[in-house]
């Protein structure tokens, strides 16, 4: 079976949503990276603010929702803080509307 491509996991961790903006990771721009090689995924992500209390919830649902994907043996979720997630960051730009930011 061929694997998922980078664009393709990206789009399936849009069902993981933040519980308490309600937004999801990847609107929000927590998604920093996808990398995918030889059946191993490494995704490099961040949360709101290192302090999160949804934030092992949502780490467990990206590491869960990864191992759903046929063809990857291995996830590797990285929390990174460097860049800082901020408001500016977000993917979407509906989203960034919706919450008052205005580039």
């Amino acid at each position: 079976m061929p694997l998922v491509t980078q664009t393709e996991l990206k789009e399936s961790l849009r069902e993981i949503k933040d519980p308490e903006l309600g937004f999801d990771i990847v609107a929000l721009g927590l998604i920093y990276s996808v990398a995918i090689d030889a059946g191993r995924c490494v995704i490099r992500m961040t949360l709101t603010m290192p302090g999160c209390p949804d934030g092992p919830q949502i780490v467990a649902a990206v590491r869960a929702k990864v191992r759903t994907v046929t063809g990857l043996d291995a996830v590797d979720v990285q929390l990174v803080w460097d860049p800082p997630w901020t408001a500016e960051d977000m993917a979407d730009e509906d989203v960034r509307f919706m919450m008052g930011i205005y580039r």
